[in-house]
């Protein structure tokens, strides 16, 4: 059955949304026992091994050269956001890094809106004073907020993830997994070789670091692939709107494996930081 383009561009762009959640939820958790470097540079390695096997499975015709160069420097950029948020998400609680690099990430595409189209619609302008306010509420914590390092951390996730998304939507062939193993061939070399230029340690010691480290690297290119989808089955600004909704995920995954607790502030900060992504993504209009 063909799904009509208004209603595949909402279900990419939710199976985008669970899978980049459960991904982060599992990269926090491997960053956790590994450096975050090794454990994105593991991840996308074994993602590039399963993307391989799928464009050649498919027979997707080999894009232009400006594909795979577009796709290697989204690579670039997402390194710099993956690591930064495992980062994160290790080194503090997973509930509060999750959406202040959501919102963060989803401000990049309408910063460089107003560069070159001038100011959006006032409602986005509301949705960046929402985000603002978010990002004070969802990280007050014991009634402090979150030390510098969460804080630059969160802001490097966020500026590397906006980035990705910029570069990846350059791709103006109608290919899917070729500009992906681009992005995820550049990633996984500069990432593996510095984990052995700094002597990381990099192999899981059990089974179970196995699954979280394949776990993330497989759901978070399935994320990819789905956002690339959605996009191009209808409006890009829909598929943006649903598929940033993937705090909500990794936030109910920790609450549910990790037992992570809330105050009614954060809750409500979580709750704004997402009004913030639908108001920031909304369409422009005059």
């Amino acid at each position: 059955m063909i799904l009509a383009p208004e209603i595949a561009v909402i279900v990419f762009g939710l199976l985008a949304s669970m899978s980049w959640g459960t991904a982060d939820f599992n990269g926090g958790l491997a960053s956790r026992r590994l450096p975050a470097i090794a454990v994105v540079g593991v991840a996308h390695l074994l993602s590039l091994m399963l993307l391989i096997v799928f464009a050649l499975g498919t027979r997707e015709p080999i894009p232009p050269t400006t594909d795979f160069i577009w796709g290697g420097l989204a690579g670039l950029a997402g390194i710099v956001g993956l690591v930064s948020f495992y980062q994160a998400l290790s080194y503090g609680r997973m509930g509060i890094a999750a959406p202040l690099v959501a919102v963060l990430a989803t401000s990049i595409p309408l910063i460089v809106g107003i560069s070159t189209g001038g100011l959006p619609p006032a409602l986005q302008l509301v949705g960046f004073a929402v985000g603002i306010v978010s990002l004070v509420l969802v990280s007050y914590s014991d009634g402090r907020l979150p030390d510098q390092k969460t804080l630059l951390l969160a802001l490097f996730g966020g500026l590397g993830f906006g980035g990705f998304l910029l570069l990846i939507h350059r791709v103006e062939s109608d290919a899917v997994f070729w500009p992906q193993i681009a992005a995820r061939a550049v990633s996984s070399l500069v990432l593996l070789a510095l984990t052995r230029v700094m002597h990381l340690e990099w192999r899981p010691r059990d089974g179970r670091h196995w699954l979280t480290v394949i776990m993330a690297g497989v759901l978070d290119v399935c994320g990819n692939i789905f956002f690339m989808l959605a996009s191009r089955a209808g409006r890009l600004d829909i598929a943006a709107v649903v598929s940033s909704l993937y705090p909500a995920m990794t936030v109910t995954l920790a609450w549910l494996f990790l037992k992570e607790r809330l105050t009614r502030i954060q809750i409500l900060g979580i709750f704004a930081a997402l009004v913030a992504i639908i108001m920031i993504s909304l369409p422009s209009t005059s």
